[in-house]
């Protein structure tokens, strides 16, 4: 206020201040001296102060950080009522902004308050929520105002204002992460806490948006007609409509302003769901004792339900009896499943209160109290039983887990709901129904294991007489090695024979020859001579020379021979020879048979 009562008052200056200055002025010799450069020098010096502080309150410097807010000090008009931005130089919060570094305006530090406010930043997985102060009202059936196709657009308030002709209120349209400088006098744009975080949909998952606004027109958002939508109280529409979006989200980040989309994240994933526990599980045991009799015992078990579990076992009632049945059913929902679901239901834990749970305790009653539908493939009439049979549950596993699936898959495709597989657990059988089956399954384990003991006693026997066999196997090389020789030697001995009664007939053959010619008395001294030549070869420490002369008798006969030797008194010779001196001769020996 100071600085402009100056500059006017320098500006008042340099137009009046010369008309109080006299063109001339007359010394005291009379001479007359002229003051217009006075006057001059004066307008001048007025009017470069007034320009001067004129500047000096003509710019601004704005700070990287920052932006400039102008509010408009001394303005002549006045806002219309309802409006707090100026468009066209009226008093107030003006639509203009100043960026940072240098700004010039004239007079600018005189007409108006120059605020500097901090950037708009909205941090990473958040969006701004954007509210206008400013603008034209929103229309009776709107909420938020209408979305804008370019963001930067909105956020020029002049535009917004003027040509957008956007809307007062809060914006359907947000900002993404990032730094923004807007007019902070037109926009409110929050960004901190939970309600303005960005909506993330994991890997998967899908996301199924009910809409609360539309921003299409009427003709696109009609709804999505087919056999399954037609019950649903809320339809499913295109994306942009009103209603439960007909495609989803996949997995990724979106900002979506969440109080015009509500996000229902919808597992896809194979669910798991449990029926198991809730009950007494009762047993009866038996056991062979030191006597071989058989025993005995009871127990009883608390089966607890499991914190994941869906629901307790189905309790089935058949031939009387009260039998807990355990399964689990595997389930999914496709992502082209998943907005069908959410109308429906809402999401998978209503699906699994409302139609999974109920659904499945209904059919397995029914399927336990009705036929089994045959194998596939089969013909023949033994493969389509009714199960009314406590056992069955046992022995009719398979069949029954089919059936239950068959008779699933269609009620839980009306919900949007795809069964993969149904497995039953173990029921809950009266042990009482199970004894005599135990009974004959520990008689047929009884004998299994007297079978496989018999087998390993022969088999000890067999590994025990293949060691003993191995210890003596030196033994019994050697016995066989002694076998071999003595097989080579009878053999050797054969030979031997044969060859000496082979000699012996050829000797025989000659003799009988030589008795033919010579006579058998003269052949058989001939014999004698050689073997009594041959004996004295052999053994010539025998042989004495005769210390008494021996006369008369027959030269030519052995006994005279035998003197001349001195082989008379030789025992030895004697008993080699075979004979005495005086012995008759022997018959000489027959002719050998000729051998063919």
């Amino acid at each position: 206020m100071t600085i402009l009562f100056l500059i006017i008052l320098f500006a008042l200056g340099a137009i009046f201040a010369p008309r109080f200055i006299p063109e001339t002025r007359t010394t005291r010799g009379g001479r007359a001296l002229s003051l217009g450069w006075l006057r001059t020098g004066a307008r001048v010096v007025l009017s470069l102060a007034a320009v001067f502080m004129a500047l000096a309150t003509s710019f601004v410097i704005i700070d990287q950080d920052k932006v400039g807010h102008l509010k408009l000090i001394y303005g002549v008009a006045k806002l219309p009522p309802g409006h707090i931005i100026a468009m066209n130089g009226e008093a107030g919060p003006q639509a203009e902004i100043l960026g940072p570094g240098f700004n010039f305006k004239p007079l600018l530090n005189l007409l108006y308050e120059v605020e500097q406010k901090p950037i708009t930043e909205i941090p990473e997985n958040h969006y701004g929520f954007v509210v206008t102060r400013d603008g034209l009202p929103l229309r009776p059936d709107q909420f938020l105002a209408d979305a804008w196709r370019d963001e930067q657009k909105m956020l020029d308030a002049r535009h917004f204002l003027a040509d957008g002709q956007g809307q007062k209120g809060p914006q359907l349209t947000v900002l993404r992460p990032g730094r923004y400088r807007l007019n902070q006098y037109l926009f409110d744009v929050y960004t901190k806490g939970e309600p303005f975080q960005a909506t993330s949909v994991p890997a998967g998952f899908v996301a199924v948006i009910k809409s609360n606004v539309q921003d299409q027109p009427a003709d696109v958002c009609r709804p999505v007609r087919d056999e399954r939508t037609e019950k649903l109280s809320v339809p499913l529409v295109p994306r942009g409509c009103r209603g439960v979006w007909s495609e989803p989200l996949l997995p990724g980040t979106y900002y979506l302003n969440k109080r015009a989309y509500e996000v229902a994240l919808v597992d896809t994933r194979i669910q798991t769901w449990q029926y198991q526990g809730g009950y007494v599980r009762r047993r009866i045991n038996l056991t062979l004792n030191q006597n071989g009799q058989i025993e005995q015992t009871a127990e009883r078990e608390e089966v607890v339900t499991p914190k994941n579990a869906a629901d307790i076992a189905v309790l089935l009632r058949i031939e009387g009896w009260e039998i807990p049945q355990d399964l689990r059913v595997l389930a999914q929902v496709t992502p082209e499943d998943a907005p069908f679901v959410v109308a429906s239901v809402g999401d998978l834990q209503a699906v699994e209160d409302k139609i999974m749970t109920p659904t499945v305790r209904s059919i397995v009653r029914n399927v336990t109290g009705s036929y089994v539908a045959p194998a596939a493939g089969t013909q023949t009439s033994d493969s389509l039983q009714s199960v009314h049979r406590v056992l069955d549950l046992q022995d009719k596993r398979p069949q029954l887990e089919q059936a239950v699936l068959e008779a699933l898959i269609p009620e839980a495709r009306n919900a949007g709901v795809s069964v993969r597989e149904v497995r039953f657990g173990d029921p809950a059988l009266p042990p009482e129904l199970l004894l005599a089956r135990k009974r004959e399954q520990l008689a047929q384990q009884m004998t299994t294991t007297f079978q496989k003991e018999q087998q390993a006693q022969e088999e000890r026997i067999k590994t025990e007489k293949a060691r003993a066999t191995a210890e003596q196997q030196p033994e019994l090389v050697r016995a066989e090695i002694q076998v071999e020789v003595a097989k080579q030697d009878r053999t050797a001995a054969q030979l031997r024979g044969e060859g000496e009664k082979l000699r012996l007939q050829e000797i025989a053959a000659g003799q009988q020859a030589q008795a033919n010619v010579l006579g058998r008395e003269l052949t058989y001294q001939l014999a004698m001579v050689k073997e009594v030549l041959a004996f004295v070869a052999a053994n010539p420490e025998a042989v004495k020379v005769p210390s008494v002369l021996v006369e008369g008798g027959d030269s030519a006969s052995l006994p005279a021979a035998a003197a001349i030797f001195g082989f008379l008194g030789n025992s030895t010779v004697a008993r080699g020879l075979g004979q005495t001196a005086g012995s008759p001769p022997p018959a000489p020996p027959a002719a050998p048979a000729r051998v063919p």
